[in-house]
């Protein structure tokens, strides 16, 4: 996949509430899905910063 700095992103999460950002218009990968989040690559940066304060798996945290 081209890595096109200047489109729009779609933030996604995975069912180990991990995050990343995706390019809008293109299918999800199986076993993500968009939280409602789209816009600039910045943007969609700035808010994964915000909201993922602890990187760890969830099966880590829930063991732990």
């Amino acid at each position: 996949m081209q890595d096109d700095q200047e489109g729009r992103f779609a933030v996604v999460i995975n069912d180990e509430e991990q995050y990343s950002i995706w390019p809008e218009g293109r299918d999800v990968p199986a076993g993500w899905r968009g939280v409602g989040v789209s816009g600039s690559r910045e943007e969609c940066l700035a808010h994964v910063e915000d909201v993922w304060t602890d990187q760890r798996p969830l099966s880590v945290r829930r063991a732990g």
